[in-house]
């Protein structure tokens, strides 16, 4: 089988499908792989590196596409590189399924069998081929770090012969994955975190990491069999914005990861509730690309109100992109080797398996996910 891999061409994407190390371990699984010249340019892999792994370069890119039995990619691909995708050959890469039905469409008519990364399961089986955790855990990360860097303000403690100063208050919103992360993070950097959740359930979670979980009576919320975050109703979102705004009045950072998988983000953090931050206070929006958490948020942008500092970066693993390229690859050859029979040398797409059931969008021709199944059938 051969294994492609084109370079991202999205301005702000700096990571890469594969790195050398997925590769070596690939080739010697028995599979062929082949990359475009300077794919890990961005990410400080040469092409050497890629030689010295095993992978061919080739520098036509619509000659590389087209040789593909398999294409790897982080970002979804260009519309007008789909006819170029050998009917047959199997395209793994980040998706958004529930949005992109031309996408979809397209990926049908081609006779491509898509896999989205963002609808492997969450089971125990799946964990290690979840890109979205794998990601999101760097970006619960990165979010504190940009934070950290605007505020004018160190996050610790410190006690000197000059004076004390009293530690950096964070609030961060949403305890999933990349809540977690940002919670676990700004503890290390010595930080008095506060954190809010829909879900009682992960209350534990947050004070195991030396955090204040913030209750809220919002009723019935809960989570949803993949362990995301229930959409809240009208109400439940009123009450929510009411008992954050007093946390978000007393923070110097406030970190929002609140998405709901498959919609536009939920806008939680109010013009008012900005408003009550004091000058200088840091606001960083993770769910910005979706839509946004916050009022006022511009994607990939830092925008000042009333001196209060809301940013915005719509790639937020990319800011650490070697890290997180190791990540995804990791996750890709995981997938990849789950389901490659070496013996026969063939990928075995057995779309009875559970997580192939999960994510795999289109096949030889038909939309073949239920989800995206449902949806369709909802819009007709």
């Amino acid at each position: 089988m051969q294994i492609v891999v084109p370079r991202e061409t999205w301005a702000r994407e700096r990571r890469v499908a594969l790195i050398p190390e997925a590769v070596k371990k690939l080739t010697r699984a028995g599979l062929l792989v082949a990359v475009e010249a300077d794919l890990g340019a961005k990410t400080g892999y040469s092409d050497q590196d890629y030689l010295d792994a095993g992978a061919t370069i080739n520098a036509n890119r619509s000659e590389l596409i087209s040789s593909g039995d398999m294409v790897l990619r982080v970002r979804k691909p260009d519309p007008e590189e789909i006819p170029l995708t050998r009917k047959g050959a199997i395209h793994i890469s980040y998706l958004d399924p529930y949005n992109e039905s031309s996408l979809v469409d397209a990926l049908q008519t081609a006779g491509v069998t898509a896999i989205s990364m963002e609808m492997i399961p969450r089971t125990t089986r799946a964990q290690k081929m979840d890109a979205l955790s794998s990601q999101a855990n760097l970006a619960g990360y990165v979010m504190v770090i940009l934070a950290a860097h605007k505020l004018d303000r160190i996050l610790p403690m410190m006690m000197t012969p000059a004076g004390t100063l009293s530690p950096a208050r964070v609030f961060v919103i949403g305890a999933g994955v990349a809540g977690l992360q940002a919670i676990a993070t700004a503890k290390r950097l010595g930080a008095r975190v506060e954190a809010f959740d829909t879900r009682p359930v992960v209350a534990e979670q947050v004070q195991s990491l030396g955090a204040k979980f913030v209750e809220i009576d919002l009723g019935e919320t809960g989570q949803t069999k993949d362990g995301y975050a229930r959409e809240l109703t009208a109400e439940q979102l009123e009450l929510q914005q009411q008992g954050m705004k007093a946390a978000i009045a007393q923070a110097d950072i406030v970190i929002t990861t609140a998405q709901v998988f498959g919609r536009p983000a939920p806008r939680i953090v109010s013009a008012d509730m900005v408003a009550a931050m004091k000058p200088g206070g840091i606001i960083v929006d993770m769910a910005v690309e979706s839509g946004g958490n916050v009022e006022g948020s511009v994607s990939d942008e830092t925008v000042v109100v009333n001196g209060v500092s809301i940013i915005g970066v719509s790639n937020l693993p990319s800011e650490v992109a070697r890290d997180a390229s190791q990540m995804y690859s990791a996750n890709l050859f995981n997938l990849i080797t789950e389901f490659w029979d070496e013996e026969n040398k063939t990928f075995n797409l057995n779309l009875e398996d559970d997580i192939l059931k999960g994510c795999v969008i289109t096949h030889e021709g038909n939309i073949v996910n239920e989800a995206i199944q449902n949806i369709r059938n909802q819009e007709r």
